[in-house]
Protein backbone atom coordinates (compact mmCIF):
# COMPACT_ATOMS: atom_id res chain seq x y z
CA UNK A 1 0.00 0.00 0.00
CA UNK A 2 1.25 3.45 -0.88
CA UNK A 3 2.39 5.74 1.93
CA UNK A 4 1.93 8.90 -0.14
CA UNK A 5 -1.08 11.19 0.07
CA UNK A 6 -2.41 13.21 -2.84
CA UNK A 7 -4.08 16.61 -2.75
CA UNK A 8 -5.81 17.67 -5.96
CA UNK A 9 -6.17 21.45 -6.20
CA UNK A 10 -3.65 24.21 -5.60
CA UNK A 11 -5.89 26.85 -4.07
CA UNK A 12 -5.61 27.94 -0.44
CA UNK A 13 -7.62 24.96 0.87
CA UNK A 14 -5.56 22.40 -1.03
CA UNK A 15 -2.26 23.89 0.06
CA UNK A 16 -3.47 24.16 3.69
CA UNK A 17 -4.48 20.50 3.51
CA UNK A 18 -1.12 19.41 2.09
CA UNK A 19 0.75 21.51 4.64
CA UNK A 20 -1.09 19.84 7.52
CA UNK A 21 -0.30 16.38 6.12
CA UNK A 22 3.37 17.29 5.67
CA UNK A 23 3.48 18.73 9.19
CA UNK A 24 2.36 15.30 10.44
CA UNK A 25 5.53 13.85 8.90
CA UNK A 26 3.75 12.10 6.02
CA UNK A 27 4.62 12.26 2.31
CA UNK A 28 2.21 14.30 0.21
CA UNK A 29 2.09 15.66 -3.32
CA UNK A 30 -0.16 18.38 -4.76
CA UNK A 31 -1.47 18.22 -8.31
CA UNK A 32 -3.01 21.35 -9.81
CA UNK A 33 -4.30 21.84 -13.32
CA UNK A 34 -3.43 25.54 -13.41
CA UNK A 35 -0.20 27.11 -14.58
CA UNK A 36 0.20 28.81 -11.19
CA UNK A 37 -1.05 28.05 -7.69
CA UNK A 38 -3.87 30.09 -6.18
CA UNK A 39 -7.12 28.88 -7.67
CA UNK A 40 -9.69 31.67 -7.38
CA UNK A 41 -7.10 33.81 -5.56
CA UNK A 42 -5.85 34.54 -9.05
CA UNK A 43 -3.61 37.39 -10.16
CA UNK A 44 -3.08 38.94 -13.58
CA UNK A 45 -0.11 41.17 -14.36
CA UNK A 46 -1.33 44.38 -15.99
CA UNK A 47 1.12 47.13 -16.98
CA UNK A 48 3.79 45.43 -14.88
CA UNK A 49 1.77 45.27 -11.66
CA UNK A 50 -0.37 42.52 -10.13
CA UNK A 51 -4.17 42.78 -10.14
CA UNK A 52 -6.44 40.42 -8.20
CA UNK A 53 -8.94 39.08 -10.73
CA UNK A 54 -10.62 36.52 -8.45
CA UNK A 55 -11.11 36.96 -4.72
CA UNK A 56 -10.92 40.60 -3.59
CA UNK A 57 -9.56 40.40 -0.03
CA UNK A 58 -9.62 38.25 3.10
CA UNK A 59 -10.65 38.69 6.71
CA UNK A 60 -9.58 36.91 9.89
CA UNK A 61 -11.83 35.96 12.80
CA UNK A 62 -10.38 32.68 14.13
CA UNK A 63 -7.19 32.89 16.25
CA UNK A 64 -5.24 30.25 14.31
CA UNK A 65 -5.84 32.11 11.05
CA UNK A 66 -5.28 35.53 12.62
CA UNK A 67 -1.84 34.39 13.82
CA UNK A 68 -1.01 33.29 10.29
CA UNK A 69 -2.18 36.64 8.91
CA UNK A 70 -0.18 38.54 11.52
CA UNK A 71 2.92 36.68 10.35
CA UNK A 72 2.23 37.66 6.75
CA UNK A 73 1.82 41.28 7.80
CA UNK A 74 5.10 41.18 9.74
CA UNK A 75 7.01 40.24 6.57
CA UNK A 76 5.01 42.59 4.30
CA UNK A 77 3.35 39.72 2.47
CA UNK A 78 -0.06 41.09 3.47
CA UNK A 79 -1.32 44.48 4.65
CA UNK A 80 -4.39 45.71 6.52
CA UNK A 81 -6.43 47.40 3.79
CA UNK A 82 -9.66 48.84 5.20
CA UNK A 83 -12.60 48.15 7.48
CA UNK A 84 -14.90 50.54 5.62
CA UNK A 85 -16.44 50.13 2.18
CA UNK A 86 -18.77 52.47 0.39
CA UNK A 87 -22.29 51.48 -0.57
CA UNK A 88 -23.56 52.39 -4.00
CA UNK A 89 -26.50 51.92 -6.30
CA UNK A 90 -26.92 52.58 -10.02
CA UNK A 91 -25.81 56.12 -10.69
CA UNK A 92 -24.40 57.11 -7.31
CA UNK A 93 -22.67 56.41 -4.00
CA UNK A 94 -25.05 56.48 -1.05
CA UNK A 95 -22.91 55.98 2.08
CA UNK A 96 -20.40 53.75 3.84
CA UNK A 97 -20.47 50.48 5.77
CA UNK A 98 -17.97 49.47 8.44
CA UNK A 99 -17.11 45.83 9.06
CA UNK A 100 -14.11 43.61 9.81
CA UNK A 101 -10.62 44.57 8.70
CA UNK A 102 -10.05 43.49 5.11
CA UNK A 103 -6.51 42.42 4.25
CA UNK A 104 -4.85 42.74 0.86
CA UNK A 105 -1.48 41.72 -0.53
CA UNK A 106 1.11 43.87 -2.34
CA UNK A 107 1.91 41.02 -4.75
CA UNK A 108 -1.65 39.73 -5.14
CA UNK A 109 -3.57 37.15 -3.13
CA UNK A 110 -1.90 34.27 -4.94
CA UNK A 111 1.35 35.20 -3.17
CA UNK A 112 0.10 33.94 0.19
CA UNK A 113 -0.84 30.58 -1.34
CA UNK A 114 2.63 30.32 -2.85
CA UNK A 115 4.14 31.13 0.56
CA UNK A 116 2.07 28.39 2.21
CA UNK A 117 3.23 25.95 -0.48
CA UNK A 118 6.94 26.60 0.09
CA UNK A 119 8.73 23.27 0.43
CA UNK A 120 5.78 21.12 -0.70
CA UNK A 121 5.95 18.81 -3.71
CA UNK A 122 3.71 20.50 -6.28
CA UNK A 123 2.97 19.46 -9.86
CA UNK A 124 1.39 22.35 -11.78
CA UNK A 125 -0.50 22.11 -15.08
CA UNK A 126 -1.24 18.49 -14.12
CA UNK A 127 -4.88 17.60 -14.63
CA UNK A 128 -6.37 14.57 -12.87
CA UNK A 129 -8.43 12.07 -14.86
CA UNK A 130 -10.38 9.86 -12.44
CA UNK A 131 -10.45 9.10 -8.71
CA UNK A 132 -11.49 5.50 -8.00
CA UNK A 133 -11.84 3.24 -4.97
CA UNK A 134 -8.57 2.25 -3.34
CA UNK A 135 -8.13 5.15 -3.46
CA UNK A 136 -6.42 5.31 -6.83
CA UNK A 137 -5.99 8.29 -9.15
CA UNK A 138 -5.33 7.60 -12.82
CA UNK A 139 -4.35 4.07 -11.82
CA UNK A 140 -1.89 5.09 -9.07
CA UNK A 141 -2.69 4.08 -5.50
CA UNK A 142 -2.44 6.58 -2.63
CA UNK A 143 -2.79 6.43 1.14
CA UNK A 144 -5.52 9.04 0.85
CA UNK A 145 -6.80 11.61 -1.63
CA UNK A 146 -8.14 15.12 -0.97
CA UNK A 147 -10.14 16.98 -3.60
CA UNK A 148 -9.77 20.68 -2.80
CA UNK A 149 -12.11 22.16 -5.36
CA UNK A 150 -15.72 23.16 -5.98
CA UNK A 151 -18.19 20.27 -5.80
CA UNK A 152 -19.03 20.25 -9.53
CA UNK A 153 -15.33 19.88 -10.36
CA UNK A 154 -15.04 17.02 -7.86
CA UNK A 155 -17.96 15.28 -9.57
CA UNK A 156 -16.05 15.47 -12.85
CA UNK A 157 -13.25 13.29 -11.49
CA UNK A 158 -14.99 11.03 -8.97
CA UNK A 159 -15.80 7.54 -10.19
CA UNK A 160 -19.48 6.60 -10.31
CA UNK A 161 -18.65 3.86 -7.79
CA UNK A 162 -17.77 6.43 -5.09
CA UNK A 163 -21.39 7.06 -4.14
CA UNK A 164 -20.90 8.76 -0.75
CA UNK A 165 -18.19 11.02 -2.11
CA UNK A 166 -20.35 12.06 -5.06
CA UNK A 167 -23.33 12.77 -2.80
CA UNK A 168 -21.14 14.97 -0.59
CA UNK A 169 -19.99 16.92 -3.66
CA UNK A 170 -23.47 18.23 -4.38
CA UNK A 171 -24.34 21.91 -4.31
CA UNK A 172 -25.11 24.92 -6.46
CA UNK A 173 -22.42 27.48 -7.31
CA UNK A 174 -22.75 31.04 -8.53
CA UNK A 175 -20.68 32.26 -11.48
CA UNK A 176 -19.00 35.65 -11.71
CA UNK A 177 -17.52 37.72 -14.51
CA UNK A 178 -14.81 40.10 -13.30
CA UNK A 179 -13.89 43.34 -15.08
CA UNK A 180 -10.43 44.92 -14.88
CA UNK A 181 -10.20 48.51 -16.16
CA UNK A 182 -7.09 50.71 -16.20
CA UNK A 183 -7.22 54.49 -16.61
CA UNK A 184 -4.77 57.28 -17.43
CA UNK A 185 -5.53 58.97 -14.10
CA UNK A 186 -7.64 58.48 -10.99
CA UNK A 187 -10.96 60.13 -11.89
CA UNK A 188 -13.32 58.90 -9.16
CA UNK A 189 -13.99 59.63 -5.48
CA UNK A 190 -11.73 58.23 -2.77
CA UNK A 191 -13.12 54.74 -2.20
CA UNK A 192 -11.55 51.42 -1.28
CA UNK A 193 -14.41 49.19 -2.31
CA UNK A 194 -18.09 49.60 -3.09
CA UNK A 195 -20.93 47.19 -2.40
CA UNK A 196 -23.37 47.91 -5.23
CA UNK A 197 -27.01 47.42 -4.26
CA UNK A 198 -30.12 47.25 -6.44
CA UNK A 199 -28.08 46.67 -9.59
CA UNK A 200 -28.71 43.94 -12.12
CA UNK A 201 -25.20 44.49 -13.48
CA UNK A 202 -22.65 44.80 -10.61
CA UNK A 203 -22.29 43.61 -7.02
CA UNK A 204 -18.86 44.98 -6.04
CA UNK A 205 -16.16 47.42 -7.16
CA UNK A 206 -12.60 47.45 -5.80
CA UNK A 207 -10.07 50.25 -6.20
CA UNK A 208 -7.05 48.07 -6.94
CA UNK A 209 -4.62 50.96 -6.50
CA UNK A 210 -5.75 51.55 -2.93
CA UNK A 211 -5.99 47.80 -2.35
CA UNK A 212 -2.42 47.33 -3.53
CA UNK A 213 -1.20 50.50 -1.83
CA UNK A 214 0.35 52.11 -4.92
CA UNK A 215 -2.66 54.25 -5.97
CA UNK A 216 -2.51 52.97 -9.55
CA UNK A 217 -5.64 54.02 -11.53
CA UNK A 218 -7.07 50.49 -11.78
CA UNK A 219 -10.57 49.30 -10.91
CA UNK A 220 -11.94 45.76 -10.63
CA UNK A 221 -15.68 45.06 -10.69
CA UNK A 222 -17.73 41.88 -10.25
CA UNK A 223 -20.86 41.22 -12.28
CA UNK A 224 -24.14 40.14 -10.72
CA UNK A 225 -24.32 36.31 -10.63
CA UNK A 226 -27.56 36.17 -12.66
CA UNK A 227 -26.05 38.34 -15.38
CA UNK A 228 -22.83 36.31 -15.25
CA UNK A 229 -24.78 33.06 -15.61
CA UNK A 230 -26.60 34.41 -18.66
CA UNK A 231 -23.32 35.28 -20.39
CA UNK A 232 -20.89 32.51 -19.49
CA UNK A 233 -20.66 31.58 -23.17
CA UNK A 234 -20.18 35.18 -24.30
CA UNK A 235 -18.68 37.15 -21.39
CA UNK A 236 -17.34 39.85 -23.74
CA UNK A 237 -20.92 41.04 -24.16
CA UNK A 238 -20.74 42.30 -20.56
CA UNK A 239 -17.79 44.64 -21.10
CA UNK A 240 -19.81 47.72 -22.06
CA UNK A 241 -22.66 47.24 -19.56
CA UNK A 242 -20.20 46.68 -16.69
CA UNK A 243 -18.09 49.70 -17.64
CA UNK A 244 -21.19 51.90 -17.92
CA UNK A 245 -22.59 50.77 -14.56
CA UNK A 246 -19.26 51.24 -12.80
CA UNK A 247 -18.85 54.68 -14.35
CA UNK A 248 -22.32 55.64 -13.18
CA UNK A 249 -21.76 54.49 -9.59
CA UNK A 250 -18.40 56.28 -9.32
CA UNK A 251 -19.16 59.28 -11.51
CA UNK A 252 -16.43 58.50 -14.05
CA UNK A 253 -16.60 60.34 -17.37
CA UNK A 254 -13.32 59.09 -18.86
CA UNK A 255 -12.98 55.92 -20.90
CA UNK A 256 -10.48 53.33 -19.62
CA UNK A 257 -7.13 52.98 -21.30
CA UNK A 258 -7.64 49.21 -21.31
CA UNK A 259 -10.24 46.77 -20.06
CA UNK A 260 -10.72 43.01 -20.04
CA UNK A 261 -12.94 40.36 -18.45
CA UNK A 262 -12.21 37.19 -16.47
CA UNK A 263 -14.89 34.49 -16.29
CA UNK A 264 -15.40 32.35 -13.19
CA UNK A 265 -18.01 29.67 -13.81
CA UNK A 266 -17.79 28.41 -10.21
CA UNK A 267 -17.13 31.52 -8.16
CA UNK A 268 -19.07 30.98 -4.93
CA UNK A 269 -21.13 28.21 -3.30
CA UNK A 270 -24.75 29.19 -2.68
CA UNK A 271 -25.22 26.61 0.08
CA UNK A 272 -21.84 25.74 1.69
CA UNK A 273 -21.78 22.76 4.05
CA UNK A 274 -21.70 23.53 7.76
CA UNK A 275 -19.08 20.81 8.33
CA UNK A 276 -15.41 21.68 7.94
CA UNK A 277 -14.75 18.87 5.44
CA UNK A 278 -15.73 15.39 4.24
CA UNK A 279 -13.55 12.32 4.80
CA UNK A 280 -14.85 8.94 3.70
CA UNK A 281 -14.12 5.42 4.84
CA UNK A 282 -12.56 4.99 1.41
CA UNK A 283 -9.90 7.61 2.29
CA UNK A 284 -11.21 10.27 -0.10
CA UNK A 285 -11.75 13.76 1.26
CA UNK A 286 -13.38 17.01 0.14
CA UNK A 287 -12.52 20.50 1.33
CA UNK A 288 -12.62 24.13 0.27
CA UNK A 289 -14.91 27.12 0.52
CA UNK A 290 -17.86 24.84 -0.22
CA UNK A 291 -17.35 23.62 3.35
CA UNK A 292 -17.40 25.36 6.73
CA UNK A 293 -19.49 28.28 5.42
CA UNK A 294 -19.83 31.12 4.91
CA UNK A 295 -17.63 31.09 1.84
CA UNK A 296 -14.42 33.09 2.28
CA UNK A 297 -10.66 32.62 2.16
CA UNK A 298 -10.38 32.03 5.89
CA UNK A 299 -13.04 29.30 5.75
CA UNK A 300 -11.31 27.63 2.80
CA UNK A 301 -7.99 27.63 4.64
CA UNK A 302 -9.55 26.22 7.82
CA UNK A 303 -11.42 23.57 5.84
CA UNK A 304 -8.25 22.36 4.12
CA UNK A 305 -6.26 22.47 7.35
CA UNK A 306 -8.90 20.45 9.20
CA UNK A 307 -9.06 17.79 6.47
CA UNK A 308 -5.27 17.59 6.30
CA UNK A 309 -5.05 17.09 10.06
CA UNK A 310 -7.66 14.32 9.84
CA UNK A 311 -5.77 12.66 6.99
CA UNK A 312 -2.45 13.07 8.76
CA UNK A 313 -3.85 11.34 11.82
CA UNK A 314 -5.32 8.48 9.82
CA UNK A 315 -1.93 6.74 9.48
CA UNK A 316 1.14 6.70 11.73
CA UNK A 317 3.89 9.14 10.73
CA UNK A 318 6.87 7.62 8.97
CA UNK A 319 9.90 7.10 11.18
Amino acid sequence: MSEEFLVVGGGVSGIACARAIADAGLPVVVRDRGHRLGGRMAVKTVDGRPVDVGASYFTASVPVFQRLVDGWVDVDLARPWTNTFHVGEPGRLVGTRTGPMRYATPLGLRSIVEELAHGLAVAEHDEVGEVEAGPTVDGVEYAGVALAMPGPQALDVLSESLVAEREASGGVWEPCVALVATYDARAWPEVDGVFVNDSAVLTFIADDGRRRGDDAPVLVAHAHPLLSAAHLDDPDALLRPMLDEMSGVLGISAEPRSAFLKRWSLAKPMNPHAEHYFWSDGKVGLCGDGWHGPSRIESAYLSGRALGRAMGGSRPAAA
